[in-house]
């Protein structure tokens, strides 16, 4: 009796399940999630190609040629311009074109050459001065039937190392230095110019001698007698 009771539960049982799956309302889908996925693009879409050129070109105004600067300015409000309204006086055009011949004429003499400014010669200082006694007995000394000179030089002589020496000669030497003082006139040999340069040339007489002798600025050292001295 058992088993039928048995068989009867499960049968029940089985189509209970079957009517309350049969009964269960079905389940609709999302609307957002059907909007995503109709909206959505795939990473890898490709792109649309433009066949038209995103920039448009256009010409360049090309810059006008300038006036050269020997051709007349025309007349235009820039070059001219207008009177003001109170002005009755024309515009001063000829004083303007006169003034054009004076400036090229300043250019003129601005383009020439200047002359160059002229040094002043300063008066060369004597190599030689001569007294008064000296120019007399050298006076003397020149008139003579036949005429010469008398040429100042020096030598190697004396414990100082230089001594005066003067000497008759018919010309001048190529460098010689010419000193005339009153209507005389003295040679100073080239050599010996650097040693007497600036000297005083006297003549002097005394008990014991008569004899030429030279104040010289240039002198260093001198001998105890004068005979010779050192520049």
């Amino acid at each position: 009796m058992s088993s039928p009771r048995i068989a009867l539960s499960r049968a029940s049982t089985g189509l209970l399940g079957r009517r309350i799956t049969t009964s269960a309302p079905r389940t609709r889908p999302c609307e957002n999630i059907l909007r995503q996925f109709s909206n959505y693009q795939p990473w890898y879409a490709p792109e649309k190609l433009q066949t038209t050129p995103s920039y448009q070109p256009y010409p360049l105004n090309s810059p006008r040629p300038s006036q050269p600067r020997n051709e007349p300015i025309p007349e235009t409000s820039i070059a001219n311009p207008v009177p003001k309204v109170h002005e009755t006086r024309p515009p001063s055009q000829p004083a303007a074109a006169a003034a054009q011949p004076d400036v090229a004429i300043r250019e003129q003499e601005a383009q020439k050459p200047r002359p160059a400014p002229k040094r002043k010669l300063r008066p060369r200082k004597a190599a030689l001065k001569l007294t008064s006694s000296a120019v007399e007995h050298l006076r003397g000394l020149l008139d003579q039937p036949e005429p010469k000179l008398i040429k100042v030089g020096v030598r190697n002589r004396g414990c100082s190392g230089l001594s005066y020496h003067l000497d008759y000669v018919d010309k001048p030497g190529a460098f010689d230095e010419e000193v005339e003082q009153d209507g005389v006139k003295v040679l100073i040999d080239s050599k010996a110019l650097f040693s007497i340069i600036g000297s005083e040339m006297d003549w002097i007489e005394d008990k014991l001698s008569q004899r030429f002798i030279f104040r010289n600025p240039n002198i260093k050292e001198e001998c105890g007698c004068g005979e010779s001295f050192m520049v």
